[in-house]
This record gives C-alpha cells, structure tokens and sequence, in this order.
C-alpha cells in the first residue's frame, strides 16, 4: 500500500517541476502587475534549466499515467477503495487529468502570458526641435521571454522624454527613441537597471 501511495503522488514532482520551469516567466508578471521594480528577474537564471525542467515534467507524469493506467492488481484495487468501496479522488484518474492540464498550462505559460500585461501607453509628446531627437540600442541581459520585455517597457513608460521603445528579449536588447531635452541616456539605463535586468552596452544609433 505505501508503494502505491508514493506512486500515486509522483505527480507532486511533475508540478513542481513544472513550476520551476515557469517562474523564469511567471515572476516577471507578477512583478509587473504588482509593481514590484527589481523583482522580475529574480528566476532568470532558471532559464538555462528550463529544457530539462521540463523533460522531468514529462517524464514524470508519463510514468504516473503508466502507472495509473496498467493493469491493476487485486492488492491495489483494494488500496484505491475505501470503506464504502468508492475510489478515492485523489487517486482517480479524473484528478491526475486535471493535476496534468495545470502542468501543462504552467509550461506554456510563456505563451499566452501577454493577456496578463497591463496595456501601456507610450508617451505622447509634441516634438518642437527635431534636432532633440535620438535613439540609443541597450544590450540587456537576463531577458528569457516576452514577460521580461513587458517589464522593462513598464519601467521605460514612465521615464518623462521616451517617446518610443521596442524591447526584444530574443535580440536582448530595446531601442528607445527619445527626446534628448527631457531625459538623457543614462536616465533611460536607470530605468532598465530598476527592474532587476542589466544593461551591459549602449549606443546611440541616431541623433
């Protein structure tokens, strides 16, 4: 009976697994929609294990479904039954299906995580001198999906002179227009460096 038990509840280590492999993404989000500045990258460097992360989650829960779906024997049928002779929820299929779809959700979740990001306006500002105008590209590191960009852009969004920026976590870096009147260069890295990332080059590319 012990044995079936612990089998029963390998899917723990399927979830946490699965939990892992997602805060690189997750805390981001959280960071963003409760505005904790500094915090969103306090998982990146999860995201080189991620791959094996989630290879343990598969493999985990295939093993609990091979297990929850072999053929029994009469010594486990009895141990999934209570007194009454009705199978225990827990242990059903039922639930592994569910403890599975939320595995699988938390993996994914770097795919649909945008519908949790606040929408952000970028600034409006009326340009007199265009003379005033530049662009600096930042090299960012920690950036592992689209949620740390959201984070970043968050940050830059409130910076009074940005009037444009388009953050990339695959390139690693954000091109930020700005007007060179209301805010400088290192003013926009403040920024950026306040979310937990941190800017390792800048060049401004036009001015």
């Amino acid at each position: 009976m012990n044995t079936a038990v612990k089998l029963d509840k390998s899917w723990i280590a399927g979830v946490a697994a699965a939990v892992v492999a997602s805060l690189c993404c997750i805390t981001p989000v959280i960071a963003l929609i409760g505005g904790l500045s500094g915090a969103a990258s306090s998982f990146s460097w999860l995201v080189p294990f991620r791959p094996y992360l989630i290879g343990v989650t598969v493999v985990i829960f295939a093993f609990a479904w091979y297990q929850k779906l072999k053929p029994k024997t009469k010594e486990e049928i009895a141990c999934d039954c209570d007194e009454e002779g009705k199978t225990i929820f827990w242990r059903s299929k039922t639930f592994l299906a569910i403890i599975t779809v939320i595995a699988a959700l938390l993996i994914m979740f770097p795919l649909y995580a945008k519908i949790f990001y606040p929408k952000l306006q970028q600034t409006q500002i009326i340009i007199t001198d265009k003379s005033n105008l530049a662009s600096v590209q930042l090299d960012i590191t920690g950036m592992s999906c689209e949620a740390c960009t959201q984070e970043i852009n968050s940050e830059l969004s409130k910076v009074n002179g940005v009037i444009e920026y388009k953050t990339s976590y695959e390139k690693a870096n954000s091109i930020v227009k700005f007007d060179k009147s209301k805010t400088s260069v290192d003013a926009i890295v403040a920024a950026v460096n306040k979310t937990g990332y941190k800017v390792t080059k800048q060049k401004v590319i036009n001015q």
